[in-house]
């Protein structure tokens, strides 16, 4: 598992299924990589209101940039990708609990060996943490940990942007679990934990985002 200090990429993508995904499972990541300096964008699914304009303001919290899909398909994944041309990608488990998530990942998948021949982006892939970092398989393997102890306070203020959400009684202390989970693996209070997927069956040569 990663220790070391945080090296953030110079752009990040992260391609989910609902528009708290990325504030819940890499908020604090996501906001590192911000405060660095790196170009961060957030796709989801177009939601109606009050959770488009939620999916803004955990966005803003975040530092990040907000793309809607409007049919979360490989075809559109696909487009994505060629427009954007990230180094790193985060998505959900494959075998995530939630079909939705399932679904996303899927998408990602399908129209990742296409993009990657024909532009060299992403350079790596990541899948997220999920509930209670279980899988249908099984728990979330530790791989990659980055401490976001620092960004923890801005990944809480990213969450309670989607008040239509069950976060005080229900995500939000699910995340606080998962943090500290993930932070006391490595020494820290507070960490995400991403696991790689293979792009043209290549891994990350370091454990590192």
């Amino acid at each position: 598992m990663t220790t070391a200090a945080f090296i953030p990429p110079g752009s990040v993508l992260t391609v989910m299924a609902h528009p708290d995904d990325a504030e819940l499972w890499a908020g604090g990541t996501l906001a590192l990589c911000t405060a660095a300096g790196a170009k961060v964008t957030i796709a989801v699914p177009r939601h109606p209101e009050p959770r488009a304009s939620e999916a803004a303001a955990g966005a803003a919290v975040l530092g990040a940039g907000l793309h809607l899909i409007n049919e979360p398909t490989a075809a559109t994944v696909r487009e994505l990708l060629l427009d954007t041309r990230p180094e790193v990608v985060l998505t959900h488990p494959l075998r995530d609990v939630h079909p939705d998530h399932r679904r996303i990942a899927d998408a990602v998948l399908e129209a990742l060996p296409e993009v990657v021949i024909a532009t060299g982006r992403p350079r790596r892939v990541y899948t997220t943490d999920t509930y209670n970092s279980l899988t249908l398989d099984g728990p979330v393997r530790a791989h990659t940990t980055v401490d976001i102890t620092t960004t923890w306070a801005t990944k809480q203020r990213a969450l309670t942007a989607h008040a239509s959400q069950p976060i005080a009684e229900h995500f939000g202390p699910m995340a606080e679990n998962l943090a500290r989970m993930w932070g006391a693996r490595i020494g820290v209070d507070h960490a995400e934990s991403f696991v790689p997927l293979p792009v043209l069956g290549r891994l990350p040569a370091a454990a590192a985002l």
